[in-house]
């Protein structure tokens, strides 16, 4: 009797319960489609929880060790246990790879969702990179970005000869369970940034951008930010030195923006650093068009005027501008947004393309 297909899913990505996104409904719409195909997937993560469809899923927690570490020294049994091995959030052409190799004959597939700097790697950085994919990239099957822009980054930091196995599959949204915007306000608009409060998502370039902002204008726009992270004492800093507290509020965490993008008439996204976002594309689907930078995969689902405004990372007055002309309704975005993302990036699009390299 043939044994039943395995496969193993290294992701450093921490489960939390109170955070509950594209990528967690992407890692239990997977395990679903695999068990369906008689595929057993074991998923190794930091920590262990039991919410949503993670309850039904086998899960391995390596606590404080390393994802992939942990996996080599804990589960690799024999040569034929799995026939792929899929890494998400992993960083890409280390020596564990090679270690894997040795002790599996598994297929190698890593999905890169790694964000590049604003300004690129320091030169030492970028050797140390091209040296890695030298040594190390052989021991990988498949590259797979997750936007044409993260599909050439890979190339561009490991080597141009990762091109023949290298790949694009979109990422996807649950595009049911967002709530869809009607109509929008162009007298009053109101704003939303859906973000984890670091330095890199750039929310300091948009608190400096409302202070920007003429008297008359300042006093009408409002933006609530929803999430949380190590910045955001800092932010709230600015936030009093601007004196923009009617301006600015901060929601925290929650767990249904599926059911609170709608509400809003556009969401901003000031960051230097993206791969390709899935707030964008949530966004989008609530008929809520985006105002965001011109880096990572951003401009292969914002068009200009279409469905949003792009301007340079970092470019606050740029920012300033656009916000202006959008409180005046001077610039406005009259058409839907959400048939794009029924289209091209829905998650069921993006489950059945990474099923099909495992069949």
């Amino acid at each position: 009797m043939k044994s039943q297909q395995r496969i193993a899913v290294l992701c450093n990505y921490a489960l939390d319960a109170d955070r509950v996104g594209g990528m967690d409904y992407f890692f239990w719409n997977f395990d679903e489609i695999c068990k369906a195909n008689a595929i057993r997937v074991d998923w190794f993560f930091p920590n262990k929880l039991a919410h949503g469809g993670y309850k039904n899923m086998t899960i391995y927690a390596s606590n404080q060790v390393n994802v992939e570490n942990y996996f080599v020294k804990n589960s690799l049994q024999n040569k034929s246990e799995y026939s792929y091995i899929i890494t998400h959030f992993v960083e890409l052409c280390t020596h564990v790879f090679k270690e894997i190799k040795q002790k599996s004959n598994a297929k190698i597939i890593c999905v890169d969702h790694n964000p590049r700097p604003i300004n690129g790697y320091t030169f030492k950085k970028k050797i140390a990179k091209k040296i890695k994919g030298f040594l190390y990239a052989k021991y990988i099957d498949l590259f797979v970005g997750v936007s044409n822009y993260t599909s050439n980054e890979i190339m561009k930091d490991f080597g141009a000869h990762l091109k023949s196995k290298t790949i694009t599959i979109y990422n996807g949204v649950v595009i049911d369970e967002i709530l869809v915007r009607k109509e929008r306000n162009f007298q009053n608009p109101t704003f939303l940034v859906a973000s984890h409060l670091r330095e890199s998502k750039g929310i300091q370039d948009l608190i400096a951008a409302v202070d920007l902002l003429p008297k008359n204008l300042k006093s009408k726009i409002k933006v609530d930010v929803y999430g949380d992270g190590p910045y955001k004492a800092t932010l709230l800093a600015l936030i009093k030195k601007y004196e923009l507290e009617p301006q600015i509020t901060f929601k925290g965490s929650v767990s249904n923006l599926n059911s609170i993008y709608y509400l809003y008439d556009y969401m901003l996204q000031p960051t230097h650093m993206e791969c390709f976002s899935l707030s964008i594309l949530e966004s989008l689907a609530a008929n809520v068009p985006v105002i965001t930078t011109n880096v990572g995969g951003n401009e292969e689902a914002i068009q200009h005027t279409k469905n949003g405004f792009i301007f340079k990372a970092g470019n606050i007055q740029e920012l300033c501008t656009i916000l202006e002309n959008i409180v005046t309704a001077e610039m406005k975005i009259t058409t839907a947004t959400r048939n794009l993302i029924e289209t091209s990036f829905s998650l069921n699009e993006m489950v059945k393309n990474h099923f099909k390299l495992v069949q």
